[in-house]
């Protein structure tokens, strides 16, 4: 049985980590606002983005003369996974669960006798996938401790893709990451990056409202795709970041405010076995006294 000074000490640990996560949730929180600004703002360029080059591609006669980003190479036996995680912990499931969702597409690819390389941007990721994928591991970035997710580092993970793509190392590029729903709900998801992934269209252009009509591009289609594609995959790299910053705020505020409450019920827990100890001890000190003045 614990004494009375180990129960004590016990109390004032569980409070000092009580103070610990109240502040990590009111910090959390207070990013999240900025972050899920951030995220919400950046999906109609994204979205936006997409459409255009939809739109482009749309046009193309079959696809022929269409860039490699967007046609691929014509074949599919090697697939590179960027796998974007946090650089931090205490987040809930948000890190796992990306990288749980990015495990079963390993799986699946092997099943089917593809080559997998995996990219990992985040120490977490590269913390829990390097257990059992350390061969498979061609290349890690952090996300550069606490500075905010800015569109630089999003380039610099996007020329990497586009580098290792023209040098022949993959046929196929998936980024994994959480999209932002609410404090409670961030959603893993997979979006190929390349061949690039772009909504379907009829061929036609859109104008105006209630309007289609053929254009003519200066300079041509295929032109304009050279150009537009790089800045596509540094846009959806982008964006990723931003929803992975407010998924990450929103798992820690969640998981934080889970540890308080918990904290709460030890301390209540812990401080009626104090009491209830002591009173014990009061009560068995009473009945030695007595009991020595009865003998007497």
């Amino acid at each position: 049985m614990a004494s009375l000074k180990d129960l004590r000490n016990r109390i004032t640990s569980v409070k000092a980590t009580q103070k610990i996560t109240k502040a990590m949730q009111m910090v959390a929180a207070a990013k999240l606002r900025r972050a899920q600004n951030a995220a919400e703002n950046g999906r109609p360029y994204a979205e936006k983005m997409a459409q255009v080059l939809g739109n482009l591609a749309g046009n193309l006669d079959g696809g022929v003369g269409a860039p490699k980003l967007l046609s691929g190479t014509g074949q599919d036996r090697v697939h590179l996974l960027v796998v974007a995680t946090g650089d931090r912990g205490l987040c809930g499931a948000f890190n796992s669960s990306i990288v749980r969702l990015a495990r079963e597409h390993v799986r699946k690819l092997e099943a089917e006798g593809k080559t997998v390389k995996i990219m990992t941007v985040g120490k977490k990721g590269l913390d829990i996938l390097r257990r059992q994928y350390r061969d498979r591991i061609v290349e890690s970035m952090d996300i550069r401790g606490t500075k905010p997710v800015d569109y630089e580092f999003a380039s610099q993970i996007a020329d990497k893709i586009v580098a290792r793509f023209d040098a022949g190392e993959f046929d196929v590029a998936t980024l994994f990451y959480s999209e932002f729903r609410s404090v409670i709900s961030q959603i893993p998801t997979a979006q190929r990056l390349i061949p690039a992934e772009l909504p379907a269209t009829d061929g036609t252009t859109t104008t105006g409202a209630g309007s289609d009509a053929a254009m003519e591009f200066e300079p041509s289609e295929e032109s304009i795709l050279e150009t537009l594609l790089p800045k596509n995959l540094t846009v959806q790299v982008y964006r990723a970041l931003l929803e992975n910053a407010a998924s990450e705020q929103g798992a820690r505020m969640s998981a934080m405010d889970s540890a308080t409450r918990n904290a709460g019920e030890m301390i209540k827990k812990q401080t009626l076995i104090y009491n209830r100890t002591r009173q014990a001890m009061i009560t068995k000190e009473l009945i030695e006294i007595i009991s020595g003045a009865e003998a007497l």
